[in-house]
């Protein structure tokens, strides 16, 4: 069983329950309570990475990692996306340098903006 399995099965099961009934569904409560709830979460959970992050604790540092690549999976799910299309994203990038992405993603910014 690969990575790539587990995000496919939590993304299922994500949008199993997207239209459940709050009362009984977390999945559902944070879409019925719209965007900015999603969003807001997000937010959160990254903050507390960073947090885990500076403890140095490991395990802290997996099971918030774990929060946060959860809530980004609703995020995703509210536009339409699957972790599928991050991992292709992945995989386009896999072998270039970083810093020549970087490069390249301002290049177009200051192409797209006529300068």
């Amino acid at each position: 069983m690969s990575g790539d399995d587990t995000l496919a099965r939590l993304a299922a099961v994500v949008e199993s329950r997207r239209g459940g009934d709050p009362a009984t569904s977390y999945v559902a409560r944070l879409f019925s309570k719209g965007p900015d709830a999603i969003l807001k979460k997000v937010g959160e959970e990254a903050t507390e990475v960073v947090m885990a992050g500076k403890d140095g604790d490991p395990a802290k540092v997996v099971y918030e990692v774990a929060d946060l690549w959860f809530h980004t999976l609703l995020l995703l799910a509210q536009h339409g996306l699957r972790p599928a299309d991050v991992l292709a994203e992945l995989s386009r990038r896999e072998g270039q340098s970083g810093l020549e992405e970087f490069a390249a993603r301002k290049l177009r910014r200051r192409e797209g903006e006529g300068t």
